[in-house]
This record gives C-alpha cells, sequence and structure tokens, in this order.
C-alpha cells in the first residue's frame, strides 16, 4: 500500500507545492508527540515499579476502573480541544481559526506546538483558496463581457451579410501599434461611408458595446466627435501578433504613428471588423474558457487534497495521544471556506454550459474533449521496442565494426572516398539520435522532479512526447542507420559499383525526410508537425511570435551548426553528382559551397538574435538586448574560426583568441546568472539559488564546472593535430557529440529555473490576453 504522503507528492500540483498542507512538516510534530509518550511510559512505569517494590500483580477492581476510564474519555471527546473562528476585519470574510487545549495532556508542549501548525496550514490553505477563487470569478465575469461583445459583433455580420447593398461594418476601434494586427489612420472611428447607412451601422456596433458594459468617450446624448463628426470610442481589439502578416501591420502602424505626424490621418478611410479579425477574437476567447475550466479543475483538486491530508493527519495523531481530537478539529475544516464555498463547482458547470453552447454546437462530448483532454495511456509496447531496438542497435554496430575492420575501409586507399561520401549523412543521424537521446533523458528528469514542462512549453496533455517515446524515436533511427551502414558495407565487399551503392546514404535521408512531412496519422503525427510548425516559426524569425519552446529549440539548433554543415556538404554531395563521378572538388573548394559555410554557420545565432529582438519589441525588456549581443558576439566568433580554417596565420589566430574568449565568458554569464539562476551571493545555498530541486547540492556544482569545460571545447579548432582524415573526421564528430551533450545537460537546469519562477508566482494556468480592451479617454 502506497503512503499517503507519496501519493500527495505525486498528486499535488507543483506550481502551487507551498500552498498545500505540510502534511511532513505535520508528521513530524506528531513523531515528536510519539516519542514524547513513549518517555513518559517509560517514566511512569519505573515510579510504578518503585512504588511497588518490584511486586506486579493485578487488582480485582482494575476492570472497573478501566470502564470508567473508557466512559469518561468518550464523554470528554469532544471537548480536549476548541477551536476558535476569528475575523480579521469588519465587513470582510477572510477568519483566522486557533485551537486552545481544554485538557491537560502529558505531552501538552507538544501537543501545543502540532496544532498551532495545523491552525497555520489552515490559515494559509484557505486564504490560498480564497485568493485564487476570486481570481478566477472575476476572469469568468470578464470573460463572460468579452463572450457577449463577441456575440453581437457575430450577429451584426450576419445582419449585414444579409443586406449587401447596406455597406460594410466599420472599424471603431483604435489600434494597437505594438501587439494588434488591426491598423487604423485614425485614432477613432472609420466609418466605411457617409450618410445614414453608415451612421446606422455604427450606432449598431456602439449599442451592442454599450449593452456590455462597454463606456465611449463622452458617451452621453452626443458623442466624442473626429473632425469630420464621426464617433470617437474607448475601446479597441488586440489581435496578438502572431503571423508575419499581422506583425508586418502592426510595426508599419507603429513607424506611422511615432515617426510620422500626417495631419491627413482623419481622412483615411480606416479598416473595418471583418470576418477574419472576429474569428480569431473568438479563438482567443474560446482559448480563455479552456484555461480558466482548467485552473477551476486545478483548484477544485487543491481543496479536495487538503482535506483528505487533514484528515489523514489528525487520524495519526488520535492514534498516537489515544485521544478523539479528529472529529471536532474536521468539523471545523469542513466548514471552512476552501470546503464549503461551492462557488468553483457553479462557475465549472457555467463554462461547461457556455462552452458547450458557443464553441461546439451543443456537443458536450466534443465540449469536454476541449476542456478536460485525456492524457495518453503509456504502453508497456513502447517499452519493449525500445529494449529491442537497443539491442538491435548494438548487435548491427558490433558487426558493421567487424565488416569494417575486415574491408580495410579504412585504410589510406580507401579512406578518403568512404568518408566524404558515407560519413557526412550517417554522422547527421548520429548527432540527431544523441540529441533525441539527451531529450528523452531529459524528459525523464524534469518527470522524475515533477517539472511541468508541458505547460511551460505549452504542450497538449494528450499528445505530448514522453521519455520512453523519445527513446523509442531514438533506438528506431540508430538501428535503421546502422543496418544502412552494413548493408552499405555488405554490397561494396559484394563488388557492386560505387555509384549505386555510394546513394544509400541519400535513399535513407530522403525518407527520413519523406516520413517527417507524412500526413498520415503515423509515427507521432502530432509531434512531428508541431516540431515543423516551430521549424518554421524559427525560420521566419522575427516575424512570429516567439513562444517558450520556439526559442528553446532555436537554442537547441545553436549546438547543431556540425550537423548544419553535414546536411549542407551530402546536399552539395547528391545535387552535383558527386556520389557518380567521386569528384569532390565541387564540394570541397567551390567558391557557393565556402560561402554557404558561412551563412550555414550564422543562421542559427541569427535566428536567436531576432528572436531576442522580436521580445524586446514585445516586452520591452532590455534584458533580450543583452541576450541578443551574446548571439552576435558567439556569432562574430563563428566566422572568425571558420576562416582561420582557411586562413592560418597569426592575425587570424589572434582574433579567433579574443573573439572566442568574449563569446564565451558572455555565453558562461549567462548560462549561469540569466538561465539558470545560479552565482547568487546572497542565498542561503552559496553561489547557487534559494530553491532547488535536486537534494545533492554538488551535482550543481560539478554541472558548472563541467558546463565550463564543454564551453571551451572550442579550443580544439585552434589547435593544429597532425591526424589522418579519418581521425580528423572522428576528432570533429567528437566534439560536435560534447556540444550536444552539454545542451541536454543545460536543458534540465534551464526548465528547472523556469519552473520555480512560476512556482513562486503560484502561476499553474496560463494569462490569456483578452482582444476586446477598454482604452484610456484622452
Amino acid at each position: 500500500m502506497v503512503k499517503f504522503s507519496k501519493e500527495l507528492e505525486a498528486q499535488l500540483i507543483p506550481e502551487w507545492k507551498d500552498a498545500f498542507v505540510n502534511y511532513w512538516q505535520l508528521k513530524k510534530h506528531i513523531k515528536k508527540i510519539k516519542l514524547s509518550k513513549m518517555q513518559q511510559k517509560q517514566h511512569h512505569h519505573h515510579r510504578d515499579f518503585n512504588h511497588n517494590n518490584g511486586v506486579f500483580g493485578l487488582s480485582i477492581c482494575d476492570p472497573v476502573r478501566f470502564l470508567a476510564s473508557k466512559f469518561s474519555r468518550d464523554n470528554e471527546a469532544e471537548n480536549i480541544i476548541q477551536v476558535k473562528r476569528k475575523v480579521m476585519e469588519e465587513g470582510d470574510d477572510h477568519e483566522v481559526y486557533e485551537t486552545e487545549l481544554a485538557q491537560l495532556f502529558s505531552e501538552e508542549d507538544e501537543v501545543r506546538a502540532f496544532f498551532e501548525r495545523l491552525d497555520r496550514e489552515l490559515n494559509k490553505v484557505n486564504q490560498f483558496y480564497r485568493t485564487k477563487e476570486s481570481e478566477f470569478l472575476e476572469r469568468g465575469e470578464i470573460l463572460n463581457k468579452q463572450l457577449q461583445i463577441l456575440l453581437e459583433l457575430k450577429q451584426i455580420l450576419i445582419d449585414r451579410r444579409r443586406k449587401p447593398n447596406s455597406g460594410i461594418i466599420p472599424r471603431s476601434w483604435t489600434p494597437c501599434p505594438r501587439n494588434s494586427d488591426i491598423s487604423d489612420g485614425q485614432g477613432g472611428a472609420a466609418l466605411s461611408g457617409d450618410g445614414t447607412a453608415a451612421a446606422t451601422e455604427t450606432d449598431d456596433v456602439i449599442a451592442a458595446l454599450e449593452r456590455n458594459g462597454v463606456s465611449f468617450i463622452n458617451a452621453a446624448s452626443s458623442w466624442a466627435k473626429t473632425k469630420k463628426g464621426k464617433p470617437k470610442v474607448a475601446m479597441r481589439i488586440d489581435i496578438p501578433a502572431e503571423t508575419p502578416a499581422r506583425t508586418i501591420s502592426a510595426v508599419t502602424s507603429m513607424l506611422w504613428e511615432d515617426l510620422v505626424n500626417n495631419p491627413k490621418k482623419e481622412s483615411g478611410t480606416g479598416d473595418f471588423i471583418n470576418r477574419k479579425k472576429i474569428q480569431c477574437a473568438e479563438k482567443i476567447i474560446r482559448g480563455a474558457f479552456v484555461e480558466l475550466y482548467r485552473g477551476l479543475g486545478l483548484l477544485k483538486t487543491y481543496s479536495s487534497l487538503n482535506m483528505v491530508a487533514f484528515g489523514k493527519i489528525l487520524k495519526k495523531f488520535d492514534k498516537v495521544s489515544n485521544q478523539k481530537a479528529s472529529a471536532s478539529y474536521l468539523q471545523v475544516v469542513k466548514r471552512s471556506h476552501f470546503i464549503s464555498s461551492d462557488k468553483v463547482v457553479r462557475l465549472m458547470d457555467e463554462v461547461e454550459s457556455i462552452f458547450t453552447k458557443h464553441f461546439a454546437n451543443n456537443d458536450r462530448k466534443k465540449a469536454m474533449k476541449f476542456l478536460t483532454p485525456q492524457q495518453q495511456k503509456e504502453s508497456h509496447m513502447v517499452t519493449f521496442f525500445v529494449g529491442l531496438f537497443t539491442g538491435c542497435f548494438v548487435s548491427l554496430f558490433c558487426v558493421y565494426a567487424i565488416l569494417a575492420h575486415l574491408s580495410g575501409i579504412f585504410s589510406a586507399n580507401t579512406e578518403a572516398a568512404y568518408m566524404e561520401t558515407v560519413y557526412p549523412v550517417f554522422s547527421v543521424f548520429a548527432l540527431l539520435c544523441l540529441h533525441l537521446f539527451m531529450y528523452g533523458c531529459n524528459l525523464f528528469m524534469w518527470k522524475s522532479t515533477r517539472i511541468n514542462y508541458n505547460f511551460i512549453f505549452e504542450f497538449s496533455p494528450n499528445t505530448a512526447l514522453k521519455y520512453r517515446d523519445a527513446f523509442l524515436l531514438c533506438t528506431t533511427f540508430m538501428t535503421a542507420v546502422v543496418a544502412a551502414m552494413v548493408v552499405h558495407l555488405l554490397l561494396r565487399a559484394s563488388g557492386f559499383s560505387p555509384s549505386k551503392i555510394d546513394a544509400i546514404p541519400g535513399i535513407l535521408l530522403l525518407i527520413s525526410i519523406c516520413l517527417l512531412i507524412c500526413p498520415f496519422d503515423i509515427f507521432y503525427r502530432p509531434t512531428r508537425y508541431c516540431f515543423l510548425h516551430i521549424i518554421r516559426n524559427i525560420i521566419c524569425s522575427p516575424f512570429y511570435k516567439v513562444l517558450m519552446i520556439d526559442f528553446f529549440m532555436a537554442d537547441q539548433l545553436t549546438s547543431q551548426i556540425p550537423l548544419l554543415r553535414h546536411l549542407e556538404s551530402t546536399a552539395c554531395y547528391f545535387l552535383a553528382g558527386s556520389f557518380k563521378t567521386h569528384h569532390y572538388d565541387t564540394c570541397k573548394n567551390g567558391r557557393l559551397y565556402r560561402e554557404l559555410a558561412y551563412v550555414i554557420s550564422f543562421l542559427p545565432y541569427y535566428w536567436r538574435a531576432m528572436q531576442c529582438a522580436r521580445r524586446w519589441f514585445d516586452e520591452y525588456d532590455t534584458n533580450h538586448l543583452a541576450n541578443m549581443g551574446k548571439y552576435v558576439s558567439a556569432m562574430v566568433a563563428a566566422g572568425a574560426r571558420l576562416t582561420y580554417t582557411r586562413q592560418s596565420n597569426y592575425l587570424w589566430f589572434g582574433i579567433v583568441l579574443v573573439t572566442s574568449v568574449v563569446a564565451t565568458i558572455y555565453q558562461l554569464y549567462w548560462d549561469f546568472v540569466k538561465d539558470w539562476g545560479f552565482l547568487n551571493p546572497n542565498s542561503r545555498n552559496p553561489w547557487l539559488r534559494d530553491d532547488l530541486i535536486l537534494r545533492n547540492k554538488s551535482i550543481y556544482y560539478i554541472s558548472i564546472a563541467l558546463n565550463v569545460v564543454l564551453r571551451i571545447a572550442w579550443v580544439e579548432t585552434v589547435m593544429r593535430f597532425h591526424v589522418t582524415t579519418v581521425q580528423w573526421r572522428m576528432l570533429d564528430f567528437f566534439v560536435a557529440s560534447l556540444e550536444v551533450i552539454r545542451r541536454g545537460h543545460w536543458n534540465f537546469y534551464r526548465l528547472e529555473n523556469e519552473h520555480l519562477s512560476n512556482v513562486g508566482k503560484f502561476r499553474a494556468v496560463k494569462a490569456v490576453p483578452l482582444p476586446f480592451r477598454e482604452m484610456d479617454s484622452d
């Protein structure tokens, strides 16, 4: 049977852990009471022994005394403790509970300390529940108003489509220059035309909004007017600039308003409320309802888990103290606000009915799929196939090593051809599989340490990749890659034409690309499409809004520059037809190839720098500009090292040394201080941070040292080792693998720091910005 403490730790909400009953501390108090009681028993036993001079015996009155004492305890059970409820302020519902001992205990100090701690925990739970409840109720009221505005505008759109000759609905809101895709040339309302029809349309919009509590500038019988006498409203639609079109529109609007003092800005025809904008607003409101329902469900779980915890700990107290105090205290707990209040349950029912009616076409089953997505059940078949493919990989790799030795492919005569044809493609798969393996280790550690990575990355719980799935992908790919390498060697030894068998790596790469973009629901399609979606956002930086998963994946790409270089070599090898002719000058000394090498070395850092610029644009946080400087310095260092490999002189050696040292120090500072939150001299954990998830502090210090060592692996690129082609290729692959391992190591602490930030702010639900927002009147 699983202990309740472990069950509670497995079920509690990680971001709200500090707000739960500290069951473990209360158990310590129970143990103190138990130890005190044992000492009291030993003392009484020793005293009775001395009193009776060592003679033991039973009295005929003992049964009568036992029954009398038991009857007396049953009558006084309800009077052992008295829990008083005190209201903090008049007119305020905030109450505080205090327990007084109405009967003296033999271990009175320990019991008093236990109930004092129990009162503090009850008051803490009550206060937190009340705070979150008020937040969610307020959020529900705002969402109701937003939904009513949306429904009114949708109805007006439907009415106007039925009357195509009555004009177009005017857009009656001013734009948000930073995060809105709605750009308007004027600060007030823009009517589609003059005359009675346009005025009537504006009246319809204003009336719809006023019915939902939206106030207007000087909203009396006569509204505030623009120069053309058009009503000027204090409301705007904020549609996040998540796509390139919206981003360009927002930037254009900002530049127009900030840099150009246009005297004709009142004369523009303006934009209009169209169907697309209403659909965007509807999608945002639907997501907000889903997050609200999720938050209410978490609060309901919080209430029930704390109730069970109070019951369990009070039963332990009764068992240890041989008293019956749990019944009276549990009655107080049940009457407290976090149990007695039904506002959360009623709001959940209301959200269900609203979502079913307006977002699921009255289909409750469909609505509940959105509101309560079910997590995938873990299958033992995945674990079985992980073990199977691991064994196949090890066996095939041993076969490959034996065949490579027997065929002499690494001899001086054949090593050049083999390394130029096979190494780039297979190293791409090897580095990719290593990264997948590290990501699987990250998922395993995050799950073991209760880091809510699905919430941080905004993954869907029912389609998110689990660590077993990551290991399955890794072992499957590696088995296929090594199998292809074995087949390639066997065909080569059988005397087949090299121009034919050297196409095998390209065929394997083509199959992998086809599998990645396969539209059929096989082989983790949600994960594949999510990956493609993220890569699109990275490539198109800074035009897409940057989420946590976007810049996290872009950081992974900065560690896979060797992989991208190998992809360049592979593409050149097959597109130039070198696999047929075995002439490698085009792909080694060609001007275009050499210039593309710079571009590929710069691209991951450029994408990451553009993401930092976009985040600064959205959030006005100068830390993002400082972070962008880190990637610019890394870009300069990468370019200097690439140039040094082609122009080996003292000048470029000095440039490489200076730029690489500056970039490394910059990166190490950002890793430790910003990304991991370490090097805090005032922390209670010396030079770490106050809150740590891993119990062994030495792991953090070892990780700091390891990160420093792996960050300076670039030293290998400026060292001139006299090695053969095979040895140089192997050394290059080894250094690239070290960087992938460093990135996987970095990932854990980066997400740990992000998780602890959410825990410190009790942030377990995503805050969704709403589309309709009032503006301050001028």
